[in-house]
């Protein structure tokens, strides 16, 4: 099977740069430390899956040579992860059919009410989006030796829930989060990749920071750990000199294959 998941942006709301050019601690002269904010994509030869459309989801697409989006799962409906809705409508013009959208009821609330115009028809702007239920585990037939499922998994964000993702059984991505529900532990042991939240190294209420993240890989044992959502505290070398071998800082349009 060829399915590649692909880290389209791994910074923190702010992105790194902030948008009044500070780099905090992150080498300007490493591209690796240019970070858009969270999105992803897992894409086969015929389908396109996002996971959230950042407010750079434009940039990101072209920087991938995207050339359509079948289906959308968004994790929560905080800015960073849904302002760039409105990106997705070039897509949908191409071959007028509506993009398939699944996340969580509080989630599609908040896009219905902030997008309505995304959902809804208006006059000379057809919708482009259509929420779908979000089933315990979404399964996309490719061909018939290929597909691709996804499992949301509830995950604590703060003050809110949101929605991690395990794909084909083998691949969790978990942009932002603080902490996982002891019910579901059992999806996070033992998988070939972990991409998750790591927003700097002191304490926030809201993400990771890097010593719970240690901890995490040292319960679930993931083959490999891809930190994502990167401050601009965190250098990207900085990082690599500490970390185990088997855990690394994302980049944007890092990709491998699931």
């Amino acid at each position: 099977m060829s399915i590649k998941f692909t880290i389209l942006g791994c910074g923190s709301s702010m992105g790194v740069p902030r948008a009044d050019g500070h780099w905090g601690n992150c080498n300007p002269f490493e591209k690796k430390n240019y970070r858009t904010r969270c999105s992803a994509m897992v894409s086969s030869d015929k389908m396109n899956i996002l996971f959230d459309t950042s407010p750079d989801i434009r940039f990101q697409l072209l920087k991938e040579n995207t050339k359509f989006i079948n289906k959308v799962f968004y994790s929560h409906g905080h800015a960073d992860q849904t302002h760039g809705i409105n990106d997705l409508r070039i897509f949908y013009l191409k071959n007028r059919k509506k993009i398939d959208v699944y996340t969580d009821e509080i989630t599609q609330k908040y896009l219905k009410k902030h997008f309505n115009y995304c959902f809804s028809n208006k006059k000379d702007y057809p919708a482009i989006l259509k929420i779908n239920k979000l089933k315990k585990n979404n399964i996309f037939n490719i061909s018939k030796n290929e597909k691709i499922s996804i499992k949301p998994i509830k995950v604590r964000h703060g003050n809110i829930d949101s929605l991690a993702f395990i794909i084909n059984n083998s691949c969790a991505y978990a942009s932002d989060i603080n902490e996982i529900y002891k019910r579901d532990f059992k999806f996070f042991y033992n998988l070939k990749y972990l991409v998750i939240d790591c927003l700097r190294i002191s304490y926030h209420p809201s993400h990771f920071n890097l010593s719970n993240v240690l901890s995490i890989v040292k319960k679930f044992k993931p083959k490999k750990t891809i930190l994502t959502n990167l401050h601009s505290d965190l250098d990207y070398n900085y990082l690599l000199k500490i970390l185990p071998k088997n855990v690394k800082p994302a980049y944007d349009g890092l990709s491998f294959f699931i």
